[in-house]
């Protein structure tokens, strides 16, 4: 049986500057691979029409996302999950982006605005997910990075900012707990990564108490959010350094 290419249909604005022809995709592919996959310049590409950006959502970030994670990128993608086109943006800047909290009025513990920022590389951790998850979701898998830590914030103290996402969240445990108990939507923010509704999970009271622990975290200062699509963003209120390394030697 022969094979079908798929074929996708070119869409310009009405300010685009490539109406006349635009070059290959293959070409494209080379130029950004020879760059390699540079999230920056990939960014700016996109913003040129919206040929230049639905070609770097569907190939462009995808790329991006398997040389910068290719481990956690083929855990994802095993047992037949998998990633839609559209969503590979969204997943580029979660690895490279804390969301931090602009407006102040996110998480229980900050105040006052903290800017989001690009953070040049992140470790995501499986162990470190688990233990966020309550018991009845530990089958779950949740990759979370580690905090990116925002120190002398006033009053707030030495603040921790997380970001993560969820395997398969739409046929997770968690989603389905979530959804059993009605927990309730933010009322104003969407998420940093994908502008969907968030669940908070201090609500429904499903943060474990090893979450601190792992987290450096003074003890009931972990608080997170989970989107529709499966990213959580995160804080806590980190301690001191010297109670830090007496809690790991402990």
């Amino acid at each position: 049986m022969e094979l079908v290419v798929k074929r996708y249909r070119c869409t310009h604005s009405a300010t685009c500057v490539c109406l006349k022809g635009h070059i290959s995709e293959d070409a494209m592919y080379l130029v950004f691979e020879h760059m390699k996959w540079n999230p920056k310049m990939i960014a700016i590409f996109s913003s040129v029409c919206k040929w230049f950006d639905e070609f770097a959502k569907r190939v462009l970030w995808k790329e991006f996302c398997h040389s910068r994670a290719p481990k956690m990128m083929k855990d994802l993608h095993s047992d037949g999950s998998h990633i839609v086109d559209g969503n590979w943006k969204a997943l580029g800047k979660l690895l490279i982006y804390c969301s931090a909290c602009p407006r102040g009025d996110l998480f229980g513990n900050i105040h006052v605005p903290i800017p989001g920022h690009f953070v040049y590389r992140t470790r995501f951790s499986r162990t470190l997910g688990k233990s966020l998850l309550p018991p009845q979701c530990r089958s779950d898998v949740l990759y979370v990075s580690e905090s990116c830590e925002h120190l002398d914030q006033g009053e707030e103290g030495d603040l921790g900012l997380f970001r993560g996402i969820f395997k398969s969240f739409a046929g997770s445990n968690m989603k389905k707990m979530l959804i059993g108990r009605q927990a309730k939507f933010h009322p104003n923010e969407v998420c940093t990564y994908c502008k969907t509704k968030l669940w908070h999970l201090m609500q429904p009271n499903v943060i474990p108490s090893s979450a601190s622990g792992r987290l450096d975290a003074d003890e009931d200062s972990v608080e997170y959010y989970v989107c529709l699509n499966g990213h959580i963003i995160g804080s806590c209120t980190l301690m001191p350094y010297s109670d830090s390394e007496d809690a790991k030697e402990e």
